[in-house]
């Protein structure tokens, strides 16, 4: 295995040695996407930070939507995005435009200085960044420009007016990028991107193991509406030449400089206010399992005297008269998040702040075998799903800093935690329940990946939508951008026609969301709790 090089400051800072450029990611505060001579290690410096901020931050898509969907977070003060009010059109248009217009567009860039100077090493790591950023814009929206997308520099109306790829089509198109650029790393590059990645420091080894877990991990997201193409894909990621993410230390992590200017979005979010809590489902499962990652992941409710252990979630989609009463009696994101910790928070400090965003980890992978050993998909077999499941629990503990073996141990032989895997893979199958609630726990931080995947296997059964939410289902994507209604109308209609229910809204479905293939999934339960009624 090659050695990771983790982006710190001082490596950050290389990017402008490396690349040609003597500013460095702080300095980065203007986009440098508009000079048409800038060096691809600056682009790729920014591209990899606005993307993870987009996609995993405190201001966009994360602690603004994702997590109050995927019920890991509520909002006890200002609970219209817990409502699904602000994830309407114009409230999320950002998102969707500034993909394209920003992190998109530069590692658009960066692909074509790479492919021109034949250097797989700045390539390659920027197709699989890419691949990464794009799962999210059709996971949350469904078809969405593609193939046509970032051609602005193109003359033509076309390039102008993408058209919408169907998400099938956007999948197959992911699947051989992914492979397209394994192939080219492995065949080797030349200068790189060096120090001007702050994800891996220019590891070209530990880019194919992203790009192949990456891999698997778009493989099984379809799984429930083309099983033979899931299957093919799986095992092509497990079998490509570099593998996959093995352990912690092949995590795909950016890592913060916490300079007060480039810091952790959690960190920076709760630095400047006090008004997430834990949410009641996340927070159940936690509590009566006793999870050792509890008081990592949550902090003691302020009156300790309302919780047994002094730990509870709130409910999500209340009022803002309902949700105001949690404020002390819902326990606050943990102490990891917060600087000074102490049993609330230090609001106004930066806690933390160089704590890494996690792209993809060793127990989402893990999770990955586990259910594709449960099911009997080819590289493994069911009996390894055990050994699997109980590696993903521990690698996620080990990310979040449990250390006590014992503890962890405990945890495993709980009476709902011990694997209870029939090795059938097929419906009611209670090993591929678990399975898919750990996966759904271990991907705290990430909430959009924690909403897909509930809307995959429709666990944990307890998320359904508030008493005053402005629809009784939990959505099963985000509407459209405003400006594309304005911009690209026709090619936007069509896209919104290809939704199952044809319309434009939270509840139409898309293509490996289909409410026509719903059933196929082995942890189906019924249509209430598949989407998420109150």
């Amino acid at each position: 295995m090659k050695t990771k090089a983790l982006a710190t400051v001082a490596g950050l800072a290389l990017a402008a040695g490396v690349v040609g450029c003597n500013n460095g990611l702080t300095d980065l505060n203007n986009n440098p996407n508009s000079p048409t001579s800038a060096p691809p290690g600056a682009l790729f410096t920014y591209a990899a930070r606005d993307a993870v901020g987009t996609w995993l931050g405190g201001g966009s898509a994360d602690l603004r939507g994702a997590e109050f969907v995927a019920q890991q977070l509520g909002e006890a003060q200002y609970p219209q995005e817990d409502e699904y009010q602000r994830l309407q059109a114009s409230n999320t248009a950002g998102l969707f435009d500034n993909s394209y217009q920003n992190h998109l567009e530069d590692l658009r860039k960066v692909i074509a200085a790479g492919q021109d100077a034949q250097d797989a090493g700045i390539y390659g790591p920027a197709m699989v960044l890419q691949t990464w950023s794009f799962d999210y814009l059709t996971d949350l929206f469904g078809d969405v420009p593609y193939s046509d997308a970032l051609k602005g520099d193109s003359t033509g109306d076309s390039a102008l007016k993408p058209k919408y790829d169907k998400q099938s089509d956007i999948y197959t198109g992911m699947f051989k990028t992914l492979t397209d650029a394994v192939t080219a790393m492995d065949a080797g590059g030349a200068a790189g991107l060096g120090g001007a990645d702050p994800i891996y420091g220019g590891d070209l080894g530990e880019w194919e193991k992203f790009a192949n877990s990456l891999h698997a991990r778009l493989a099984m997201r379809i799984v429930n509406v083309d099983e033979t193409t899931a299957r093919a894909e799986l095992k092509a990621a497990f079998t490509a030449p570099g593998g996959v993410i093995e352990s912690n230390a092949d995590n795909a992590e950016l890592r913060w400089p916490g300079d007060g200017v480039y810091n952790n979005p959690w960190t920076d979010n709760f630095k400047g206010r006090d008004d997430h809590r834990m949410a009641k489902p996340f927070m159940d499962i936690l509590v009566a399992n006793n999870d050792p990652r509890l008081p990592i992941w949550a902090q003691p409710v302020q009156d300790s005297s309302v919780y047994a252990n002094g730990y509870g979630g709130m409910p999500n989609g209340l009022s803002q008269a309902e949700a105001g009463t949690w404020t002390g009696t819902a326990s606050r994101p943990g102490a990891i998040f917060w600087p000074g910790a102490t049993s609330i928070g230090v609001i106004g400090s930066p806690a933390n702040a160089s704590l890494p965003s996690y792209l993809m980890t060793a127990a989402e992978v893990d999770f990955i075998k586990a259910e594709m050993a449960e099911r009997g998909f080819d590289p493994f077999n069911a009996g390894q799903a055990k050994g699997f499941y109980e590696d993903g629990i521990r690698a996620s503990m080990e990310q979040w800093g449990v250390t006590d073996q014992a503890a962890i141990d405990a945890y495993l032989a709980g009476p709902n935690v011990a694997y209870k895997g029939d090795g059938t893979g097929t419906s009611g199958d209670p090993g591929l329940k678990q399975i898919a609630v750990q996966k759904w726990l271990a991907l705290f931080t990430d909430g959009s990946q924690a909403w897909f995947e509930w809307r995959r296997t429709c666990q944990p059964q307890t998320i359904v939508a508030g008493p005053a939410a402005i629809i009784p289902t939990v959505p099963r994507r985000y509407e459209y951008s405003t400006t594309e209604q304005t911009v690209n109308a026709d090619n936007l209609a069509a896209a919104v026609a290809d939704l199952d229910g044809g319309k434009d809204d939270f509840t139409s479905r898309m293509w490996w969301d289909n409410s026509k293939v719903t059933g196929n999934a082995p942890t189906y339960v019924d249509d209430a709790t598949c989407t998420g009624h109150r």
